[in-house]
């Protein structure tokens, strides 16, 4: 970054402490100290979701609040590290996690930087310089992040939760009242392999999509993708573009996903209400989108496709997958055709299942999951949206029993499963600005009626009187 650069958002940087000024001084923290308790708030997770709540937090009065990465600094999130897309999905950049305030937002940042004109000659925006965005809000709006400690274990304790966490191969102790896992797509279960690879191939001959993958090894080798989304497309341009000699994608359907039926909510109601439907009317909404796979954008799909040596292959679902010694992979699909190629690369989505979360594998049988709560009518079953966590309006967690672990109540979901309760991915960009203050008014009124008896006593006080009486006796009048 040049001089100017530094110089340019370091003013941007004083701007939005000035605006943030004129919103009037940030609330001190409202919340009681309790004994014990070392945080009110943890948020597990530095990506933009994470900044994002911790920002609206610390605007809320909710100051006590840590926020905890497992990645160095830089590697919070995915955008440098498992996400390939050139560009982000969306055009532009929605508002994101600057929660209203304009100098915090990435076209303040952009501007700044580049100037009015080449921002507003930009397309889709490049992932990387997203990346570099979110490292400037973070410094920019003065958020701590502890990088490099991971959340091994949560575990119920009277009036909050112990958090087991490891730093440095160092264990230690840390409690809490409410715990916000702002985890991303991985954060409720994991990448899903299908049985037909897992159960195959040796680990060394396959990798799914949302695995750190050394794309320069696959240099002069034949690569097969399974799926035919928008990661498996990133995919297949990272190999070729990494000098690939055949890189095969695979798509169960007779053709593309042109689109997505997500669009449909592109106006506020959608996403500020859709949790308030009935269980029945959002299973409805999310199987049909469910129904019409996930598209590749048109760009991504065009990345590919340059390349010679690509082919996708359609009506081409995988029948059988086998080891044939050394490096050699042979593909049977469903509709007879047979390929051999050295690695496999699923690009076969994410699982819902909380029990292959570490910190939450001890009690993720009393999670309650869509498929305790609610039964679909025969023929609308899906065992993807049956699996997912049922969360109430404030991104809770239920119980699966009542009265079994009411502490399940202090644990709050943000991550991309939670979808099914909310509406569109939960933490995506275009999310943020209506998911954020509903989850952190949420976390303010629990933490306030939790203390309701001290914030009466507060609201009851007697308070001191701001008048005198001499600013007024002498224009008193004299009773008639």
């Amino acid at each position: 970054m040049t001089g100017s650069h530094a110089n340019a958002l370091a003013a941007l940087a004083a701007e939005a402490r000035r605006s943030l000024a004129l919103l009037g001084e940030e609330p001190a923290n409202w919340v009681p100290a309790r004994p014990g308790i070392d945080h009110d708030v943890a948020v597990i997770g530095g990506g933009q979701s994470g900044l994002s709540i911790a920002f609206a937090l610390r605007r809320a009065g909710i100051r006590r609040t840590t926020v905890i990465d497992a990645a160095p600094p830089g590697g919070e999130g995915v955008w440098r590290s498992v996400a390939r897309m050139e560009t982000l999905r969306t055009a532009k950049a929605p508002p994101g996690p600057e929660i209203g305030i304009p100098a915090l937002t990435f076209q303040a940042w952009h501007e700044a930087l580049y100037g009015a004109d080449a921002y507003a000659a930009l397309g889709n925006v490049p992932r990387l310089l997203w990346a570099d965005y979110l490292d400037w809000f973070r410094a920019a709006a003065g958020i701590p992040v502890r990088n490099g400690t991971r959340l091994r274990r949560v575990e119920p304790l009277d009036g909050g939760l112990r958090l087991h966490l490891e730093r440095d191969g160092v264990a230690s102790t840390e409690t809490v009242r409410k715990l916000v896992l702002a985890t991303g797509f991985a954060g409720g279960g994991g990448p899903f392999v299908p049985p037909v690879i897992a159960d195959a191939l040796p680990r060394r001959l396959y990798a799914h999509t949302a695995e750190a993958i050394d794309f320069e090894t696959l240099r002069g080798r034949r690569v097969a993708i399974l799926g035919a989304a928008a990661s498996a497309f990133d995919a297949a341009g990272a190999a070729l573009e990494a000098g690939a000699a055949e890189v095969h994608l695979f798509g169960r359907n007779a053709d593309l996903t042109r689109g997505t039926r997500m669009k449909n909510f592109g106006y506020p109601a959608a996403a500020e209400h859709f949790h308030a439907l009935s269980d029945a009317e959002r299973w409805r909404v999310m199987r049909l989108y469910r129904a019409r796979a996930s598209f590749p954008p048109a760009s991504t799909v065009r990345r590919a496709a340059r390349f010679a040596n690509f082919r996708l292959h359609l009506g081409a679902g995988w029948r059988a997958v086998d080891s044939l010694g050394g490096d050699a992979v042979r593909i049977a699909t469903e509709d007879g055709r047979s390929l051999l190629v050295d690695f496999v690369i699923a690009g076969t989505g994410y699982a819902a299942d909380l029990s292959r979360v570490p910190e939450l594998a001890g009690f993720a049988d009393r999670i309650a999951r869509w498929g305790d709560r609610f039964t679909p009518e025969p023929g609308d079953e899906d065992a993807a949206l049956g699996a997912s966590p049922y969360l109430d309006p404030g991104f809770r967690f239920v119980e699966t029993e009542p009265g079994q672990a009411p502490w399940l109540a202090d644990i709050h979901y943000h991550g991309y499963s939670g979808m099914v309760s909310q509406g569109r991915p939960v933490g995506d960009i275009p999310s943020l600005r209506h998911n954020v203050p509903r989850l952190v008014s949420a976390l303010g009124r629990d933490l306030f009626l939790a203390d309701r008896e001290r914030h009466l006593e507060r609201m009851l006080a007697p308070t001191a009187d701001d008048l005198t009486g001499e600013e007024y006796a002498h224009a008193v009048a004299e009773p008639v």
